[in-house]
């Protein structure tokens, strides 16, 4: 594989300085760092430049707090918007394009142009071929950010960069915090995609799994052989285990997809039937009854209750989701278009 070098005045040049602060700000533009950097972008981009030219960067304190989702309680780490979050858009802008080539097609999480909608299709598209998706092994990695190797990763990002400067900054990222690396860093979403890019390239290349998807550590394979993937599922822990450092969730996923659905990017899957996973309905159905009622108290919409409303329609409309528009959706919609009309 050849590995890429003399790239780091890429990552300090201020041309990308500056479109790293116009990606990183977006939705952003109320917060009170984002305005201190927009009061004066070209000191505050020089003064980023110059850590970096002078490898004097560090990475700053983590704020750090928790998020439940569904039945899962997340530690999220947030960084300071300056310097940190645009340092790091600054240095995926450049690597962005070298790592992506070593991922496969179907890996969908943190890509560019790729997403949820898109492992859908996909996933749909492979479910009509009834005999070979037969049954399914979905695999859940224990505790995946946390459990991530330092080691490791800092080794699979040597096998494509040998530039010094850029691999000095990457690991002065990476091991900001210990052990593993952090929920909610945009160097952490690409970091834990990589990770398992070599896991990939194994089930696909040397186990032949032709119908293999992943979503960040969220992997489901289909196979006609109930047998194979049993067999499948013992060399998958046992390579993880060996080569990543990384543990499976001892409780076996195998089954019939048709009979018993796979909950997958958010959606289940039933065939030709797909529904939205049941915590994100019950959450939807929570949050329309609430702008419902507040609106037909009299209060007016408002922007999060609108933005919120586009969000689960994007959500939905890929679903068979017909009642949920007509019981959830249409009864909003003059309030959405009073809204629409004072905007």
């Amino acid at each position: 594989m050849k590995r890429i070098g003399n790239i780091y005045h890429k990552i300090y040049d201020m041309d990308n300085l500056r479109l790293a602060h116009l990606n990183a700000r977006k939705d952003k533009g109320s917060y009170a760092e984002v305005q201190m950097v927009d009061s004066d972008v070209e000191h505050y981009l020089q003064e980023l430049q110059m850590s970096l030219i002078n490898k004097t960067y560090k990475t700053s304190e983590y704020t750090i707090f928790e998020k439940t989702e569904g039945r899962k309680v997340r530690t999220l780490y947030k960084l300071p918007y300056y310097p940190d979050r645009i340092c790091q858009w600054a240095i995926m802008q450049i690597l962005e394009p070298i790592l992506i080539k070593t991922l496969i097609y179907d890996t969908y999480s943190a890509i560019s142009n790729r997403g949820p909608h898109m492992a859908w299709a996909r996933v749909n598209k492979a479910m009509y071929h009834k005999k070979e998706t037969k049954y399914c092994l979905k695999i859940d990695i224990h505790h995946y950010y946390p459990s991530i190797s330092h080691d490791i990763l800092k080794k699979i990002f040597r096998r494509k960069i040998k530039d010094k400067d850029v691999l000095w900054l990457l690991d002065e990222i990476i091991d900001s915090i210990k052990p593993g690396i952090p929920i909610g860093n945009y160097l952490s979403q690409w970091s834990g995609n990589l990770y398992l890019s070599q896991f990939d390239h194994w089930c696909k290349e040397e186990k032949k799994c032709h119908y293999y998807f992943r979503y960040m550590d969220d992997v489901v394979i289909f196979h006609e052989s109930k047998e194979f993937l049993h067999h499948l599922d013992n060399e998958i822990r046992e390579w993880l285990a060996k080569n990543l450092k990384l543990r499976v969730k001892p409780d076996r996923q195998i089954f019939k997809i048709r009979s018993q659905g796979l909950d997958f990017v958010g959606y289940r899957f039933f065939d030709e039937n797909i529904l939205l996973r049941k915590t994100t309905t019950i959450n939807f159905k929570r949050k329309m009854n609430k702008i419902k009622k507040n609106c037909e108290s009299g209060l007016n919409l408002t922007l999060n209750e609108y933005c919120s409303i586009n969000s689960y329609n994007g959500w939905i409309k890929w679903c068979n989701h017909y009642k949920l528009e007509q019981k959830y959706i249409k009864p909003l919609q003059p309030f959405i278009n009073n809204y629409q009309m004072e905007v």
